[in-house]
């Protein structure tokens, strides 16, 4: 493992971003969207409720920052892969000396500045927009983000090893893999309002206990240590196998030939 390659990776990711605008526009555009869509519709419920829901606001949008994290998070690692598809450049990186490993966390470090910078503008905007500060969950806001980032790093390599496996065709799931957890996810509404056996596929998902413990924060309580040891567990078993698959899935390609046809 070196870190020149893993630079090397970073970098030329970064080097898109410098010279296109469309996809700044994509880290910048629909964060902001989908803030000033939740953010005036919690507003509106707010107001048409009187003082029934006085944490409302507080709950969607500290929410929806939250889940940009893991949605980003995800995106930073199969839409970053997906780029070196799109340009045929794979079998450039494969011919090179930098290894799997090397790659898979040079993609890491890009998806951690993207998670980062899309965190900060919808932070500020929260504050600017809606008088929300995301500060206010404390010490629990730094295992939050965490989690939920090391959640989105799970989805992105399972999605990057699909992609990997069955080409061009498997693209979509860089945007649809993320959203099949949304509903189980608990992110804007607690757990309790799921059916039962839907609570019981919810108790599985780590980000479902990293949302419960921000509400749980948000509502005046104490720190959700539990919630967040065992988000943390499961994101660990979630890290371990989704790395098991990629590595399975690049012997798999490996052996049969296929990475100098994908994109054909």
């Amino acid at each position: 493992m070196k870190a020149s390659h893993v630079a090397a990776v970073a970098l030329r990711q970064l080097y898109l971003y410098k010279r296109s605008m469309a996809r700044l526009m994509e880290v910048v555009y629909w964060p902001t969207m989908d803030l000033l869509l939740w953010g005036f519709l919690t507003v509106y419920l707010r107001r048409t409720s009187g003082q029934n829901m006085p944490k409302f606001v507080s709950y969607f949008i500290g929410a929806l920052i939250l889940w940009d994290v893991l949605f980003r998070a995800e995106q930073g690692i199969s839409v970053s892969f997906l780029e070196d598809m799109w340009s045929r450049n794979l079998i450039n990186v494969f011919v090179t000396p930098v290894t799997m490993a090397e790659y898979l966390l040079g993609l890491i470090v890009i998806s951690f500045i993207k998670v980062a910078a899309a965190f900060v503008l919808l932070s500020v905007l929260g504050w600017a927009l809606y008088s929300f500060s995301i500060l206010k969950l404390g010490a629990s806001l730094l295992p939050l983000v965490l989690n939920l980032t090391a959640m989105g790093w799970a989805i992105g390599i399972f999605t990057t090893a699909l992609i990997l496996r069955y080409g061009l065709e498997a693209e979509i799931l860089a945007w649809a893999l993320g959203f099949v957890f949304l509903p189980f996810s608990a992110v804007f509404y607690p757990v309790s309002v799921l059916p039962g056996f839907l609570r019981a596929v919810a108790a599985f998902i780590p980000a479902s206990h990293a949302f419960e413990g921000m509400r749980a924060v948000i509502s005046g309580a104490r720190f959700p240590a539990r919630e967040l040891l065992d988000a943390t567990a499961l994101n660990a078993v979630y890290l371990a196998l989704s790395l098991l698959f990629f590595r399975r899935i690049y012997r798999v390609v490996i052996d049969r030939g296929i990475i100098p046809k994908i994109g054909e």
